[in-house]
């Protein structure tokens, strides 16, 4: 058997094929590592500024937390079944959009917005920025990324799903030819979707807790006294008691 030169074979045999993809993901996941630690520390910023600055509502909280549990929901149960570029995934709530991580992201937004009450409603003008850059930079950039990854990996099984499932929304009618795969709390563990739920569950509480604080009580306020003449009028003495009776 002849052997190939070991140079022969990286650049013109198998991994000579195989070098430009290496080098793309390498290139790739060293411009995203910055690019999503920075998202990391910008939505930590803006979240430290909603609790802190919110003046927040039990209604509002009330309903703002709806919505959001409704999207850490469809994120959970995206994330038991999600196993990132080893799998095309159909199966769970796949069936029904392409990204049911984002659209839950999205509704955690909403919903989290709306908890924080701000004055001057701040924090709907806040909503309406981070929604202006969910749909007109966000998505329309993995939309450009992802289909082709995912293409060149799982070929015409992925150009069927791509056709008949939406990006974002989902759809009522599920993906015909969808995995039975179940869903997985190893696989939710591996995608680290249990941190999403406690930040969550710790927003609420602080919410709750600063909708429900309580003005003083007037019993224990401190006594307003009437002036008279721009001088504070002394208290009357109280009676003495009288000696004998």
């Amino acid at each position: 058997m002849q052997k190939m030169p070991l140079g022969a074979f990286w650049s013109n045999g198998a991994m000579g094929d195989l070098t430009p993809g290496i080098l793309r993901a390498v290139s790739a996941a060293a411009y995203n590592r910055p690019l999503g630690i920075l998202r990391l520390i910008a939505t930590f910023a803006f979240l430290v500024a909603l609790l802190i600055f919110s003046r927040p509502r039990p209604v509002e909280v009330a309903i703002g937390f709806v919505v959001a549990a409704l999207g850490e929901a469809i994120r959970f149960w995206a994330a038991g079944h999600l196993l990132k570029t080893k799998e095309l995934i159909t199966s769970g709530p796949y069936r029904y959009t392409r990204n049911p991580l984002y659209f839950g992201r999205l509704l955690i937004l909403t919903g989290v917005c709306i908890m924080c009450r701000l004055p001057y409603y701040l924090n709907y003008v806040m909503l309406g920025i981070g929604l202006a850059i969910f749909f007109f930079y966000y998505m329309p950039r993995k939309e450009r990324v992802e289909p082709a990854r995912l293409r060149e990996q799982h070929g015409d099984a992925y150009d069927r799903y791509f056709k008949a499932v939406p990006a974002l929304f989902p759809t009522f009618k599920p993906y015909p030819h969808a995995s039975n795969l179940g869903w997985s709390s190893d696989r939710m563990l591996r995608n680290r979707e249990v941190w999403m739920l406690v930040g969550l569950v710790i927003i609420t509480f602080v919410l709750l807790a600063k909708a429900h604080q309580l003005p003083p009580r007037p019993e224990l306020a401190e006594p307003v006294l009437p002036k008279v003449g721009g001088v504070p009028t002394p208290e009357p003495a109280s009676p003495s008691p009288v000696p004998g009776s």
